[in-house]
Parts: C-alpha cells; structure tokens; sequence
C-alpha cells in the first residue's frame, strides 16, 4: 500500500490517499509501455513526405558524355541519383503509418504509467480544482504553491472541466485532460503529474473494472 499525501490549493498537506500498486497494474512491463509509446507517435505522423525518383525529374535522359576517352568517370543521364538534381534513389512515397495495439494492452499500459510516475514520486495529489470562472493567475498560484511551476505538468480531472482547462492552456506546458483521455504517452511526457482525488478514484474504479 501507498500513501500519497494531499495537499490543499495552497501547499499545505491536509490528509493522505491510500492507493494499491496492484490495483493498477501487476508490475511496470517496460516493453509494453514502449510498444504503446511507439504506437501513438506512429499514429501521429503525417506520412505526406514525398521526393522525386529519377524517373519524375527534369532532364534528358541521353548519356552525358562517351564512355571513353574523355578522362573523366563514366556518366549516364543526368537524372542520376550521383548527381546534383538528380532524383532520389529510394524515393519517398506517402504512407499510411497507423497501427493499433490490442485494447487491453493500451489501458494497461496507462495504468503502468502512472503507477511508473506513482514510484518516481512524480504525482501530485490535490483535495479538489474547482474555479467558478477561468482564473490563468490562480492556476499559477496553485502550480507555485504545489511545486509544479517552471516544469511540464499534466493536471488529471475526474471529468471534463472547462474552467479548469481554460485557466490554464495559456501556461506554458501545462496540459489538462480527463480521466477517461489518459493515455501512456500524455502520462509520460510531462516532468509531473498534478491529479485530483476525484480522479484518482475514477481511475481505481476503471481498474477495478478492467479487473472483473
């Protein structure tokens, strides 16, 4: 059993939450985290790069100069992969760079990460984060108070909040998203983990869940 300690928008501890290690995962499967790291930024590329073979350049394609007797290399067309505007000798092609990762494996491998930011004494429990209208100054205020300035930080909500997700897109790598869009790559990137009790249980229950 872990106890992390809570604390209050101004810093100070007002209790502890005790959370299972196995609750959420077994053990950290460090292959399993890389496969599901690799397999989101796979999933963003483009795949748009595209370059010219030596086919789809412009130029003639008539021998350059004899074979023989010049004193020089032998040369072909001018469209030869050797030369300056030449075309690519193993052109790119637009492709589709997508692949998915069973389901079961990708929400374990969530949990794996945040157990992983859990043993690191990387996660940052808060009471609650509520603003009745968007407040950016006292999202910093509460970022300052908790230690989590001046760094990368995902907040953690139980649910999509909108005040909290205003108050703080304008602070530089600051991240907000619910529970429910947790994934191992957004739970990795950031230096810390700033989550709310609300969404700790939301996530001991979708574990709990998986479990059954």
């Amino acid at each position: 059993m872990v106890s992390l300690p809570v604390y209050n928008r101004t810093g100070q501890q007002v209790g502890t939450y005790d959370l299972d290690p196995a609750a959420l995962a077994p053990k950290i499967n460090k292959q399993l985290l890389h496969d599901v790291v690799v397999m989101y930024q796979s999933n963003l590329r483009q795949g748009t790069a595209r370059t010219r073979s030596r086919a789809e350049v412009a130029g003639s394609t008539k021998k350059m100069y004899r074979q023989k007797g010049t004193g020089n290399a032998r040369a072909g067309s001018r469209r030869s992969p050797v030369r300056v505007g030449g075309g690519h000798t193993f052109a790119k092609r637009p492709r589709n760079w997508y692949f998915r990762l069973p389901k079961k494996a990708v929400q374990l491998a969530t949990r794996m990460a945040l157990l992983s930011k859990i043993t690191s004494e990387q996660v940052v429990v808060i009471d609650e984060l509520k603003f009745g209208t968007p407040k950016t100054k006292e999202m910093n205020t509460i970022l300052k108070a908790l230690k989590c300035d001046g760094t990368s930080v995902l907040v953690a909500t139980a649910a999509l909040d909108r005040p909290v997700y205003l108050s703080a897109r304008n602070i530089d790598r600051v991240s907000v998203l619910p529970v429910s869009d947790l994934n191992a790559l957004c739970i990795l990137q950031p230096r810390k983990v700033l989550v709310t009790k609300a969404a700790l249980d939301a996530i001991k229950q979708r574990a709990a869940a998986a479990a059954e």
